[in-house]
């Protein structure tokens, strides 16, 4: 590896730290779901981040692009239906608050 590669890993491995630790505080923190949504993303996109970089630096881009075209079809999917299961539980309690869907039956 040489000194490029390294300083690349050293910045981005930063970068992707730091949207991992605001993503988790985004889930972990709050209690309204459409934050605890844009924490998901903000994962999803480290995870992204991170593949691109270990697939420049190890010499297998392609194998990297195609894992990160798979991860954002699985991500649209699971956002799509998070998103559907958030509107209908606000369309049920006229709120986004995490502990009324403890009150939801059936």
């Amino acid at each position: 590896m040489n000194t490029i590669s390294l300083n690349l890993f050293l910045f981005y491995g930063v970068f992707i730290i730091l949207l991992l630790i605001a993503g988790f505080y985004c889930i972990l923190a709050t209690i309204n779901l459409i934050r605890i949504l844009l924490g998901l993303e903000l994962i999803t996109k480290a995870v992204t981040l991170a593949i691109i970089v270990v697939g420049y630096i190890t010499g297998n881009i392609a194998l990297a692009q195609s894992l990160v075209i798979i991860v954002i079809v699985i991500e649209v999917f699971v956002i799509a239906v998070a998103a559907a299961i958030i509107i209908r539980i606000y369309k049920l309690t006229d709120s986004l608050d995490v502990r009324n869907i403890r009150s939801l039956k059936g």
